[in-house]
């Protein structure tokens, strides 16, 4: 899409985010305008029709929420953009419950950026013309930075208006039901109940008595009508764990009550109805579960409607200090004593380990920390041995290669410490010098050519040509 004098407004009381996106917009076409605060940002829509706005959450005085809510009253085809550094679940989903185009966490790509504001602006149906977040105390904690996290997020969010189904993918361990009660504490239905049933723990000849009930007398030991998960669940969520290992004959059933909406408990002669949303997770591959016969395929297209992905722990491992730090917040409020630390050397070995159990084996090696190691600061002897030591070593022998992990995780820490100290560009500084160096390295391995550097690195040829001429180093 052309984006000839498309006027754009960028809202951020960080000047040099201001001054980034006003660049990179001008060179695409757009017309910019920015301001530093909610109150600028305000005088500006009330002089000029603006195609898009990128507003930050977090700034003096009102938050963006605030300007976003009152945006979408008055211009409710506006699409706005929400940026923001702290990218966590209640931000995702407050954005989009609150009418957000999209969600942009930050640091972000400019290329990235660019592309979201024409998607945005196409989105527009006038562009010449202008155009109660919700509380949930109880929603379960979800934590991630990661990008693959920040996906999840996004689903979520954009889920929180909609009953329709939803598959989640992910390994054991990976937080499926934390997601799937998220879905449900951000939608509609956060008020009815949310019911869980994991198809593997239970016996394959009680599983249609637990999902659709039975009378009394249905057969040996039903002494009494019981109400299955589908009634327990009316007007809620239903949260079927494990779905790939239920029964072929459970799984027709399973379809004619999503179907018709009704069902008849087991040795029942009056159909019931339940309104009922499905939220389904497995770890196997249902689509290789129906080629071999094993999931039916009518059943699989209705419940993949939606796919959320949970990704392994160690493909998010820049979680897990963050992860660590909750859990041993909760094993001590649980266990009744202070909050252990994780020092420096312990935290480099759990970023080298590939965590099998994912995140619920983190949480339980933090239970276990808390309980059993001596000091008030968690040491790397202190871990349980799996962690410690590497697994293709001989039993007794420590870790003694480095990792990728190794360098970052001290230079974290070096430059916490320089913040601390009062250095407040340390990480612009940093942030400068590492791209540079990369800047450097590419133009060398692709022989001065941008074009190739900056697929080197990931980047668009936009990309590279502002940063060159940023850091005037390179003739552009």
């Amino acid at each position: 899409m052309s984006s000839p004098n498309l006027p754009v407004l960028v809202i951020d009381d960080d000047n040099s985010i201001r001054w980034v996106l006003s660049e990179a917009l001008t060179d695409e076409g757009f017309t910019v305008e920015s301001a530093a605060n909610s109150q600028i940002a305000r005088r500006l829509l009330s002089e000029q029709n603006f195609a898009v706005v990128l507003s930050d959450i977090r700034m003096p005085g009102e938050d963006g929420f605030v300007l976003l809510k009152e945006l979408k009253q008055q211009q409710p085809e506006m699409p706005v953009i929400i940026m923001t550094a702290h990218s966590d679940l209640e931000s995702a989903v407050t954005a989009y419950e609150h009418g957000a185009f999209d969600y942009l966490p930050k640091p972000f790509d400019v290329d990235q950026a660019i592309e979201l504001v024409k998607r945005a602006a196409q989105s527009n149906p006038n562009l010449t013309a202008p155009q109660d977040q919700q509380s949930v105390d109880d929603a379960p904690m979800i934590i991630g930075e990661a990008p693959a996290m920040q996906e999840v997020f996004r689903a979520i969010g954009r889920l929180s208006r909609s009953n329709i189904s939803v598959l989640i993918n992910g390994a054991s361990g990976t937080g499926k039901e934390l997601v799937a009660r998220a879905l449900h504490n951000h939608s509609r239905r956060g008020t009815g109940p949310f019911v869980a049933l994991n198809m593997a723990a239970i016996p394959k000849d009680l599983i249609e008595s637990e999902l659709f009930g039975h009378e009394k007398g249905a057969f040996t030991g039903a002494n009494q009508r019981y109400l299955g998960r589908f009634e327990q669940a009316d007007g809620g969520t239903l949260f079927l764990d494990e779905i790939g290992d239920m029964p072929l004959d459970t799984q027709t059933r399973l379809l004619r009550v999503l179907s018709e909406g009704s069902f008849y408990r087991v040795g029942g002669t009056q159909p019931v109805r339940a309104n009922v949303r499905i939220v389904a997770a497995t770890h196997q591959d249902l689509a290789k579960l129906v080629e071999r016969g094993s999931f039916r395929e009518d059943l699989y297209h209705r419940i993949h409607v939606i796919r959320i992905e949970l990704p392994n722990l160690k493909d998010r491992a820049s979680d897990i200090p963050l992860l660590a730090h909750y859990f041993l917040q909760q094993a001590a409020i649980e266990l009744e004593t202070e909050p252990k630390q994780i020092s420096l050397e312990a935290s480099d070995q759990m970023l080298k380990y590939d965590w099998p159990g994912n995140v619920r084996q983190l949480e339980n090696v933090c239970r276990w920390l808390t309980v059993m190691s001596s000091g008030r600061e968690i040491l790397a002897n202190d871990l349980p041995q799996e962690i410690r030591f590497d697994p293709t070593q001989k039993e007794s022998t420590p870790i003694q290669s480095p990792t990728s992990s190794s360098w970052q995780t001290a230079l974290k820490h070096a430059l916490i410490q320089s913040v601390e100290a009062g250095d407040a560009e340390a990480l612009q500084i940093i942030q400068d010098d590492i791209e540079q160096l990369l800047i450097e390295l590419a133009l060398n391995l692709s022989k001065g050519h941008k074009q190739d550097a900056a697929k080197l690195l990931g980047w668009g040829r936009n990309t590279i040509t502002r940063k060159l001429k940023k850091y005037q180093n390179y003739s552009a």
